[in-house]
This record gives structure tokens, sequence and C-alpha cells, in this order.
């Protein structure tokens, strides 16, 4: 297959080629060629930007694009014009955070997603949700039954760049005691950076179209056994010092950024984490057992600079600091 990737050299993009080349396909990559630009030397890459600068794509046909760098919709809807007649199926990353409430265990596809009010509004990180799914719908629109939108939870693995699971994978390997969040039976989702691209591209080769939410693992994963996957397999592991929701909200600890993985209960969002994923499983995807994501997210960690903090997660300094007054709090 002659397959184009809108972006294609950071994080899951960069996934998607190795699983495309892995499989004999033909790829071209069309991106601004400020990420990583020296990646993959024998991929034919267009340069131009998405929003107004698609002219390298004119003229030429392909037999699938998987779109891993949409977040606006009238930009999206710039690719989906311009390839509509030269490309017969579009696969496009969007994100559960599409979901409009989140109060709900279980969602499946059908739940109600985000809406704006003013559907011009592009502020991505105040409405990202809301405008993934507004790109969702210029996808279909112009591919019909040729789209698959695909919405991933948390994706880890190596190459990274958010850094909420690789915090974990870090902080365990220096060993001591290490902080962890609220309750241990709190359900966990993520998924595998190459579990998803490679069932991206079994997809992709099967023509399959519709919705499918796609984060893992197959069966629910506990904050527990989570921690506890990090404390068996990372050598030298620190070990867990479970401290109570309470006192992380009276220090007002951040969820999901200084203590990735979390979100308190008092946010009432058990749904974020508790996505019903069967559609997806059904269509064979599969995820690899944890301590493999782990090993291998560690091994990758150890080859870049160790130097600053990480993009997620808590500063020694201030872990410390909390450890020492849950001590206090603890003691009451």
């Amino acid at each position: 297959m002659r397959i184009l990737i809108l972006g294609g050299t950071e994080f899951l993009g960069r996934h998607l080629v190795d699983a495309a080349l892995g499989s004999g396909h033909e790829v071209t990559l069309m991106n601004r060629g400020q990420t990583n630009p020296d990646l993959y030397p024998n991929v034919e890459k267009l340069r131009g930007d998405r929003d107004g600068h698609l002219h390298a794509l004119r003229g030429r046909k392909w037999d699938a694009v998987m779109d891993t760098s949409g977040y606006v919709p009238r930009v999206v809807r710039q690719s989906v014009e311009l390839l509509r007649d030269a490309v017969p199926y579009y696969a496009f990353v969007s994100s559960i955070s599409v979901y409009a409430d989140f109060s709900q265990a279980g969602m499946d596809e059908n739940a109600p997603v985000g809406t704006l009010e003013d559907e011009t509004n592009e502020n991505v990180p105040e409405h990202y949700g809301a405008l993934k799914a507004l790109c969702e719908g210029e996808v279909r629109a112009g591919f019909g039954e040729g789209a698959l939108i695909v919405r991933p939870g948390l994706i880890v693995g190596p190459h990274d760049p958010t850094d909420r699971f690789t915090y974990w994978v870090r902080r365990f390997s220096q060993g001591g005691q290490v902080l962890v969040p609220g309750r241990s039976d709190y359900p966990v989702q993520f998924i595998d950076v190459r579990d998803l691209a490679g069932w991206m591209m079994k997809m992709v080769e099967s023509k399959v179209s519709g919705v499918m939410n796609a984060t893992g693992p197959e069966k629910a994963l506990t904050m527990e056994e989570f921690i506890g996957g990090l404390e068996d397999v990372i050598p030298s592991s620190g070990n867990a010092q479970w401290v109570s929701e309470a006192f992380l909200q009276s220090q007002e600890v951040k969820e999901w950024t200084e203590l990735p993985l979390w979100i308190s209960d008092a946010t009432g969002w058990q749904g974020f984490t508790t996505i019903n994923v069967s559609r997806a499983v059904a269509q064979g995807l599969t995820c690899r057992p944890l301590p493999e994501t782990i090993l291998d997210t560690l091994k990758w960690d150890r080859t870049r600079r160790q130097e600053g903090d990480l993009k997620a997660g808590l500063s020694r300094d201030r872990e410390f600091e909390l450890r020492r007054k849950w001590e206090v709090w603890n003691a009451r």
C-alpha cells in the first residue's frame, strides 16, 4: 500500500511509520520538518504546513492517509477537501477527550461528545476535546464509509513526549520511598504506543471504518497493580508510599500533571479511566504485558539526558516536602 502520514516523526506517528515499513508499505510523510527531521532518510518527505500550505500533496494519490496531527476542524477540513479525490481511506487519530461527560463509567463510542457554542473558537488547550470531535466530523463528512476514527486514551512507551508514564518508570528506578496517590483500587488505563500503531496499521490494511475507542489494557488495571508492576520489574526499585487524596488536595497537588494517571474521586471523572474498548478488542486490539512496556520505557528513558525535570510529575524537592508533611498529617 502507498500510505500518506500527516505528521510521523514524534511519537505515535513514528511508530506508525515503523509499523508501515515493517509491513512492506510505501510511506510518504507530510510535515513541517521541524521535529526529528533526520528520521527515516529513505522515506519520501513532503514539506508544508497543514494550515494553508498543502501544495506538495496536489496531484498525488495514495491508498490511505493516516492523520496524527489534526487538532482544529478548519485545518483538518483543508486536508480532507484536498485528499478526498486522491485517497479512498482516511484514518484520523482523535481522543477519548471528545466525550462530553466523564461522570459515567464504562462509556462506549455512542456516548455524547463535547460541543462548542462558538465553533470558530480554536483555543486547543481550553477546548481540546470538543475541537477533536469537530475534526472527526470533518473527516466523516468528507470520507463517509472510508473514514476510521480512532479515540486513544493515554498513549505511553518509548519516545513519549508527555512524560506522564515515564515519570513513574524513572521515579521508581531512582529508588527510595515514592509518593503514590489515592486509593489502591483506583482504575487506570493507557496503551503502549506500539500496540496502538500496530493495530491501526491492521485496520488500515483491512480498510475498517467507523469509530473506536483504543486504550488498554483489555482487562481492568488498578493503581495498585500498576505500582506493583513497577516495583516488581524495575531493578532496585523504589517502594510505594501511599498517601490519601484528602492530603493531596490539602496540598494542592495537581492531578494528571504532578501525579500522572491520577484523577481524584472528587473530580467525578470515573469515566475517564474506565472507557469501554470492546469494539476495538473485537477488531483485534491487544496489549502487550505491562512489564514489557515498563522495561522498554526505562531503557529508552536512559538514552535521554537525565538533567532537569520531566514534563510531568513531582520534582524531587516537592516530593520530599510532601512526604515530610504526610508523616505529620498521618500521625494526627
